[in-house]
């Protein structure tokens, strides 16, 4: 067991909730690898939907999770905490945070974390676990989803949403995957292996579901936006068929009609992974490893980055985010 000495290293600081402007570069204490821990040093992050709403005050990390920013880090081995015994000092790793991937040193627990393929450079996966864990998660160990099945993927050129695109066109090569996206990102959505491409802000996506499934709908949606698309969504679900929401953009509040979804059996399934616990985050990891890695190793799916910004410019990186002008993954970039 190794262990590292308390300093101080680089990190992006938040002294008020707001918009971007309140993001900083400063000096923080390096974090200390607990029981069953691992001291990354972080190579290259991401940015994600939730450090936005974090940074605005709305998402609060997990108790006894770091108080900064990030939730995903690709990087190198530098110390491991009391039980650790599948990692060594300086193997490269990428792997889910509960906070703290803004900075030159996170820490993770052993079991959140994989080995980078020796295909893939540190910027890539970075943009890996939160996108393509998430979509994973939520599309086929949580929605069920099977080749031949329907599913609708709202979000456009998100990260999560290519990532699922991609995930179901080499997981389900038979399914049929139906993504809403904006006029500006349709073609590209479309190349992931979308068919067809809905654009939401011409069409309604619930009758144009209903028309290519011939009046069946989709056995899968995954969707972020919430309220506002409520009633849509499950007038999209077959029977039987599962919603998985995992975001409330546009609110959280609207009526359901339950009667038509006793008759239709159909299911509405809240998801968050960063507030798991601890063992059933390495049980997702752990089978996201078995079953996707290995695509991931031999670039049958490759990690799809918009733009690789250095952390200093971190406030441009969410601000760009925060437009919807990126396809992909924004990553944060350290070396």
């Amino acid at each position: 067991m190794s262990t590292a000495t308390n300093a101080t290293m680089k990190a992006v600081l938040i002294d008020k909730f707001g918009g971007a402007e309140v993001l900083r570069i400063g000096e923080a204490e390096r974090p200390t690898p607990g029981n069953g821990q691992v001291l990354v040093e972080v190579a290259a992050t991401s940015v994600n939907r939730p450090d936005i709403v974090q940074r605005e005050g709305k998402y609060p990390p997990p108790k006894g999770d770091s108080e900064l920013l990030g939730l995903e880090v690709a990087g190198t081995v530098r110390a491991l905490g009391a039980g650790v015994d599948r990692w060594s000092v300086g193997d490269r790793v990428m792997g889910l945070v509960g906070g703290g991937g803004y900075a030159e040193y996170a820490v993770a627990y052993a079991d959140h974390l994989m080995q980078i393929p020796e295909t893939m450079n540190f910027e890539e996966a970075a943009g890996i676990c939160e996108a393509y864990i998430t979509a994973y998660l939520n599309v086929f160990m949580i929605g069920g989803l099977k080749d031949g099945d329907g599913v609708l993927l709202h979000g456009g050129g998100g990260g999560v949403n290519t990532a699922a695109v991609q995930l179901c066109r080499a997981l389900t090569p038979a399914a049929q995957v139906l993504v809403t996206a904006s006029p500006g990102k349709l073609e590209r959505v479309a190349e992931l292996g979308a068919d067809p491409v809905i654009d939401y802000r011409s069409q309604d996506f619930a009758e144009e579901v209903r028309r290519v499934t011939d009046g069946r709908g989709v056995q899968v949606i995954l969707d972020h936006i919430g309220a506002a698309y409520l009633a849509s969504n499950m007038k999209s679900l077959a029977v039987g068929g599962r919603l998985v929401l995992i975001g409330v953009t546009s609110g959280i509040k609207a009526e359901l009609n339950l009667a038509l979804m006793m008759v239709k059996r159909q299911q509405v399934i809240g998801s968050v992974l960063r507030s798991r616990p601890v063992p059933a985050k390495a049980a997702i990891v752990a089978e996201f490893s078995h079953r996707v890695l290995p695509l991931l190793a031999e670039r049958k799916v490759v990690p799809l980055i918009h733009k690789v910004y250095r952390l200093d410019d971190v406030a441009q990186a969410q601000r760009e985010m925060e437009a919807s002008a990126h396809f992909g993954k924004i990553v944060l970039s350290l070396v």
